[in-house]
């Protein structure tokens, strides 16, 4: 008699959108105006549209960004301790009521509050983890390889156990995750130091020469594979993951991201796994923006994620 299969992610039909309103991490103000800027946008009407019940528990509150130069390597510690802390709850919360958490950022340094709840949850439910990790950026400094301090450089790291142990900690369990747990897609922007420690780690990176050279469909079938019934998949969005021709709303902004097309292609392939169980949506800047343009794109994205595709697939019909 076949084993029972576990009930696929994307069978859950409550989102719960959670708002994390703050720049602490970054090193531009705006994007803590992200999560208003998303529900702007319509993405509550949007995730409805495709069968979705929607709770959107509002903005999580934090400690203000005071705007000082680093202390020790790190600009803001206490503070993005203070709001990941947050975020973890909210999200491990969400997950526990068997939900689907949204996280609508704010920079990319809350991602380590975000994965390190989802990898509790997945050790908890006996899960494999895989991190879809959408960035120009691979995230993956430390206080001894960026001048700026900024974290929002630095959660990918912290999250595989290089920062300091209050983020490191966050979750009970360090590391929280394993390098192996992660794929990036997007790359084109890395420190020369960060591309020793990347390597040195053994990080999957599907950067955009690797894109540009074999197309985004097969390395989205490398960053995807191995994926089963029994995967937990998180999709960690950076909105710079984008070219800035079409998303300029963004305080990092780097020529030559991924096409609409090729975003399109990279998030309906997602869909198709049928295991996203988590997301976040990051670093949007409503103040470096075009009338709400990169909002707009980043819901109509989002959409795909979740089954918009250009034409009814198979799995549609049924």
């Amino acid at each position: 008699m076949p084993a029972a299969h576990a009930e696929a992610p994307s069978q859950r039909r409550t989102a719960r959108l959670i708002g994390a309103p703050t720049d602490i991490g970054a090193g531009a103000r705006g994007a803590s105006m992200g999560p208003e800027a998303l529900r702007v946008a319509g993405l509550a009407a949007a995730l409805e549209s495709h069968g979705l019940q929607v709770i959107d528990q509002g903005n999580l509150s934090g400690p203000s960004n005071p705007w000082l130069p680093p202390v020790n390597g790190y600009r803001h510690l206490a503070e993005v301790v203070a709001w990941n802390e947050q975020v973890h709850a909210a999200v491990y919360e969400a997950l526990q009521a068997d939900q689907l958490p949204i996280l609508l950022g704010g920079d990319h340094c809350l991602g380590i509050g975000s994965i390190s709840a989802v990898a509790r949850h997945c050790r908890e439910r006996g899960k494999k983890l895989r991190v879809l990790w959408l960035d120009a950026h691979a995230d993956f400094n430390t206080s001894a390889l960026t001048p700026s301090g900024n974290i929002h450089g630095m959660p990918v790291a912290c999250l595989c156990g290089f920062g300091p142990p209050e983020l490191t900690g966050i979750g009970g369990h360090t590391p929280a995750i394993s390098p192996k747990s992660v794929r990036q897609v997007g790359i084109r922007s890395v420190d020369p130091g960060e591309k020793r420690f990347v390597h040195e780690q053994g990080l999957e990176v599907f950067d955009m020469r690797t894109i540009d050279e074999m197309g985004m469909r097969q390395a989205m079938e490398l960053a995807l594979a191995l994926t089963d019934a029994n995967t937990h998949l998180h999709v960690s969005f950076d909105v710079d993951f984008l070219d800035p021709e079409i998303a300029p709303g963004v305080g990092t902004t780097v020529p030559g991201g991924p096409s609409y097309r090729e975003a399109q292609l990279c998030m309906e392939m997602i869909a198709d796994t049928g295991r996203l169980a988590s997301m976040d949506v990051m670093e949007l800047n409503p103040a470096l923006d075009v009338r709400n343009k990169t909002a707009v794109l980043a819901v109509d994205l989002i959409e795909s994620l979740f089954g918009k595709s250009t034409l009814m697939r198979a799995s549609e019909r049924r």
